[in-house]
């Protein structure tokens, strides 16, 4: 199934803030880290910039991350309808920037935790629908419990994004075969 732009951008950036759990820390330890996240995952619209801010995507993260490890479909949609009434969602249509129209789901004065969870809900909302859950997924590296959102054709994509696990993966795989 091919997925709108703002649907594919959206499910990136809850994947990507799920991530920012790591076995080296929290990415999102401080605001700092938050205002990092922010700049390959922008958001338009109010930005508070305090500590109850940061606490609140930091909730919605761990939210999000229910979601990879929910059971069956009718759990994902449980979560998914909390997601959106407790974030306030209202979708409406908007033109900004370089994006053509699309979907916003929360007025830009709302919350940011609120505006993630809304628009990471909405995405979800999506692969319930094409009942495509199963491009939920956990990288495949040994090592890595990241997660990854595989909206590839042949829904092929094994390694998340965050780091070098595809790439180790094969290397060793390489090595392996070249040993033999």
């Amino acid at each position: 199934m091919q997925f709108a732009y703002d649907t594919r951008v959206a499910l990136a950036t809850g994947s990507a803030l799920v991530n920012t759990v790591q076995p080296e820390g929290d990415l999102l330890a401080d605001r700092a880290g938050l205002d990092r996240f922010l700049v390959d995952h922008p958001y338009t619209g109010r930005i508070d910039g305090d500590g109850a801010e940061l606490r609140a995507v930091r909730d919605v993260r761990d939210r999000l991350r229910a979601l990879w490890d929910a059971d069956a479909r009718d759990d994902v949609v449980v979560l998914v309808n909390a997601l959106l009434a407790d974030s306030g969602a209202r979708p409406f249509l908007a033109r900004h920037d370089e994006w053509d129209w699309h979907l916003h789901l929360s007025d830009p004065e709302a919350p940011l935790a609120d505006r993630i969870a809304a628009e990471s809900a909405m995405a979800f909302v999506d692969l319930i629908r094409a009942d495509d859950l199963d491009r939920l997924q956990r990288c495949a590296a040994p090592d890595c419990d990241d997660v990854l959102v595989d909206l590839s054709r042949n829904r092929s994509k094994r390694y998340c994004d965050t780091g070098n696990c595809g790439n180790r993966q094969h290397v060793a795989a390489y090595r392996a075969r070249r040993a033999r």
